[in-house]
C-alpha cells in the first residue's frame, strides 16, 4: 500500500521503497544511503520542517544496521500534522550514512549517540565523536554481536 508521500516521490522520480504503515498509520519509507541527503533536503523543502527523533538499531547479528528518522510537517492551523518515518539501512562492515545535521540541526546528539552505540558513521557531521562512552572505549555496545569486555569497574566507596 502506497501513502501520499510515496506517491509524491514516485511522481517526481525519487527512488525509495515503501515499507507500508506502522500501527499509528504513519507511512514508513526506505531510502538508500547514497540518496538520503538529497531526499532529506527535498523533504525539508516539501514541508517536513521538524525532525522529531532519530535512532538506530541492529537489524540482526551480522546483518544490516538501520538509522531511523521520524519527520513531522508542522503547519500553522493544522491540528493533525503529517508524519513520516524514514529508514536508511547500511552494511555493518562499513556503515556510512550522510548526516542530515545541515538540514535539521536537532539531529546533532542523536546521530552522535547512534555512532557511539552502533558505529554508524554519519558523513559530514561536524562533531561526530563518542557522546556516552569514553573516547577510549573499544567496540559498539548496542550491536547484537558485541562482546562485553571482561572487567569490572571499581566503584568509589565514598
Amino acid at each position: 500500500m502506497q501513502g501520499n508521500l510515496s506517491a509524491w516521490l514516485v511522481k517526481h522520480a525519487l527512488i525509495h521503497r515503501s515499507l507500508g504503515f506502522d500501527y499509528q498509520g504513519i507511512e514508513t519509507l526506505q531510502i538508500k544511503p547514497g540518496d538520503w541527503h538529497s531526499i532529506a533536503v527535498i523533504l525539508y523543502v516539501y514541508g517536513y520542517n521538524y525532525l522529531r527523533s532519530q535512532c538506530a538499531y541492529d537489524v540482526a547479528p551480522g546483518g544490516l544496521l538501520a538509522s531511523v528518522y521520524h519527520l513531522t510537517r508542522i503547519e500553522y492551523g493544522v491540528d493533525q500534522p503529517e508524519e513520516v518515518c524514514i529508514k536508511v539501512f547500511s552494511p555493518r562492515k562499513d556503515p556510512r550514512i550522510p548526516s542530515v545535521f545541515w538540514v535539521w540541526k536537532s539531529v546533532d546528539f542523536q546521530e552522535r549517540e547512534s555512532y557511539d552505540m552502533l558505529g554508524i558513521s554519519y558523513d559530514n557531521h561536524p562533531r561526530l565523536k563518542r557522546i556516552l562512552m569514553p573516547e577510549s572505549w573499544i567496540g559498539w555496545p548496542l550491536r547484537k554481536d558485541y562482546i562485553a569486555p571482561n572487567f569490572y569497574e571499581i566503584q568509589d566507596a565514598h
